[in-house]
């Protein structure tokens, strides 16, 4: 029996510690949107760290481009995550919404990336971006 107490404290320890850190994973939820009022949303964003919501300009290549937005974030879930957007987005412009650090710069809660940069730069989980594509309506 003690045994058995053993092995189920151990497996519901291992699962909450899986769970803790699975929910950690860095992740952006958005769907195309309207913007006419010059924002950009993401339903939400999961930020291993404090960081930013860096929306890029992009097109069919999916590559990222030009940064038109951020939005600072927390460690953790962040919930209704709106950029304002820097310069005009028509509807039917491809917009990439991605996870970035707030590492690297000079000064802490100051954007400071530029396209290419390290200050600032993207998160990436397995050598792939946190991101997620949507389209302006």
């Amino acid at each position: 029996m003690k045994t058995a107490l053993v092995a189920l404290a151990l497996s519901v320890s291992a699962t909450g510690v899986f769970a803790a850190a699975h929910a950690m994973a860095p992740s952006v939820e958005a769907a195309d949107q309207s913007v006419e009022n010059g924002v950009v949303a993401a339903d939400k964003v999961v930020a291993g760290e404090n960081g930013w919501m860096v929306v890029h300009r992009t097109d069919a290549d999916m590559k990222p481009g030009p940064v038109v937005g951020y939005a600072p974030l927390r460690k953790g879930d962040n919930m209704d995550v709106a950029a304002i957007l820097q310069e005009e987005v028509k509807p039917g412009d491809m917009l990439m919404l991605m996870v970035h650090g707030e590492t690297g710069g000079m000064k802490t809660g100051v954007f400071e990336y530029t396209l290419g940069a390290k200050e600032d730069g993207p998160v990436k989980v397995d050598d792939k971006l946190v991101m997620q594509v949507i389209t302006a309506k």
